[in-house]
């Protein structure tokens, strides 16, 4: 479908709709979904708060921080899912609000694990140094370094389209999406870039911190039980961050996917938002939540209080 509006160019791509029953199907499990990870969130948010223990300890602050910014992140997103069956297009100014908020978010998930790997390995690898590297003040710092770096990668991108669309742009409708709002080429490349970079940067950050802590816990005389936790930590950390980072090669995974099932078009995109940007949201809880004893038990009485 050609289209242009105010001089926003859409690239000509070939619309596939789903059935009403396929179309409802698939929202309703979307929302579900979204409301079920958002009330665990929330809850774990809520067990936060209540409790001293855990605001004063680097390590919950920055889960909690994941929390939050995967709350956000799944809101935003879920919202541009159901609007865009609804209406299919959105006012532009709308559109970039939203995305603005889910990229921003969608970067700063990758980042924090980053940085909860750096907590880990300072714990494990230099506990006398623990208190001393890793304090409140410096995980605030952290916190805001992450948005800080979010920021520079995408406020470009609404600085460029302020700059280069015509004021009209923003009154009308689009088909909501980062492709079709941030096409400029200086968007795109720089886009490209950065993903890179943070590939090789967060990847070699989790290596090296997960490589370490094994060794340690390897050398340290401990029980069978305490090596296989270890290890299954490790690998549940790897494997939400490996979600997380399929983000940043979406693109290129997509069109793989498309060429290889050119029939299934609705479906694999369905499949792509599912992986990419519901599943990691279901892990964080899970990893950092659950497993964690200390969190566990405070959210079990909070459970259990609030049912009686």
């Amino acid at each position: 479908m050609n289209s242009s509006s105010y001089g926003h160019n859409v690239s000509t791509t070939v619309i596939y709709r789903d059935s009403f029953e396929s179309a409802v199907a698939k929202n309703v499990i979307v929302v579900t979904l979204g409301l079920i990870i958002n009330y665990i969130n929330g809850s774990l948010v809520h067990t936060f708060r209540k409790h001293q223990i855990f605001y004063m300890n680097p390590r919950y602050i920055l889960f909690i921080h994941l929390v939050v910014n995967d709350m956000i992140q799944l809101t935003s997103t879920i919202s541009l899912f159901v609007l865009g069956y609804i209406f299919y297009k959105i006012n532009a100014s709308l559109c970039c609000m939203i995305i603005t908020f889910a990229v921003f978010t969608t970067i700063n998930s990758p980042l924090n694990l980053a940085v909860m790997a750096v907590e880990c390995y300072v714990a494990v690898c230099l506990p006398l140094r623990h208190a001393e590297l890793c304090t409140i003040k410096r995980t605030y710092i952290l916190i805001g370094w992450i948005w800080a770096t979010s920021a520079v990668t995408t406020l470009p991108d609404v600085f460029l389209i302020l700059a280069t669309e015509p004021m009209q742009f923003f009154f009308s409708t689009i088909f909501c999406e980062r492709d079709n709002l941030f096409q400029h080429p200086l968007s795109i490349n720089k886009r490209n870039v950065s993903y890179i970079i943070y590939l090789v940067g967060v990847w070699f950050t989790l290596l090296y911190t997960y490589v370490q802590i094994f060794l340690v816990a390897k050398a340290a005389k401990s029980t069978n039980a305490d090596a296989k936790k270890a290890r299954n930590t490790i690998l549940l950390h790897s494997f939400q961050l490996l979600l997380c980072m399929l983000t940043f090669v979406f693109t290129p995974v997509q069109q793989h996917l498309l060429s290889w099932f050119p029939k299934k078009h609705a479906h694999v995109l369905f499949g792509c938002y599912i992986i990419i940007q519901i599943l990691p949201r279901f892990v964080s809880p899970i990893v950092y939540g659950i497993r964690d004893k200390t969190f566990r038990q405070h959210l079990k009485k909070r459970l259990l209080h609030s049912t009686q």
